[in-house]
């Protein structure tokens, strides 16, 4: 018998000086038994930092090959916003930049693994926006997680300041786009 998907209630405060975003979202996210904690959160912080109205997760989960991991679509059903996590296949980009202005990309490994996508035919890979968190900020946010959490999340001149309970962690995602891995 298979391992079900545990689901996970996020209350997140979010302040976003640098987009003029100021709103408590309670997010509920499946994580698959093959999803790693930190890709799960990793996940969740996509989500605050490109959010937007009608931002969802793909009904299929990590395992969805036929939408992205997070995505909005405008009123007319047109995507304006695809999201990836993790390292990507070059095809799955290629797709992604066609059918969307705005990929994004987020990692919680070493971009040393994006290096390989570089040399691929992707359109327009020098739009794609990649953002990979630090290692110990990762970590920090992994040691607080719960089924149930509350966290508030400020994002100020790229930088994000995190806290859970009664600790605090922060980090500057390092971006850059597929030219210049």
């Amino acid at each position: 018998m298979a391992l079900g998907a545990t689901v996970y209630v996020f209350t997140v405060n979010l302040a976003d000086a640098d987009r003029g975003i100021y709103e408590t979202l309670e997010i509920r996210a499946a994580q698959h038994p093959s999803e790693t904690p930190d890709f799960l959160l990793t996940r969740l912080l996509a989500y605050c930092l490109e959010y937007q109205e009608g931002i969802v997760f793909s009904r299929g989960g990590v395992s969805d090959r036929d939408e992205p991991t997070l995505f909005a679509r405008d009123l007319t059903g047109a995507l304006t916003l695809w999201v990836e996590i993790g390292v990507p296949a070059a095809d799955r980009l290629h797709q992604a930049s066609k059918a969307c202005q705005h990929v994004a990309v987020y990692c919680h490994k070493d971009a040393r693994l994006l290096v390989k996508l570089r040399e691929e035919n992707i359109y327009r890979a020098e739009t794609i926006d990649i953002k990979v968190f630090e290692r110990g900020f990762l970590d920090a946010f992994v040691r607080k997680l719960d089924r149930r959490m509350t966290l508030d999340l400020t994002i100020s001149e790229g930088h994000l300041y995190c806290s859970v309970g009664d600790e605090s962690f922060d980090c500057k995602p390092e971006q850059f786009n597929l030219k210049e891995v």
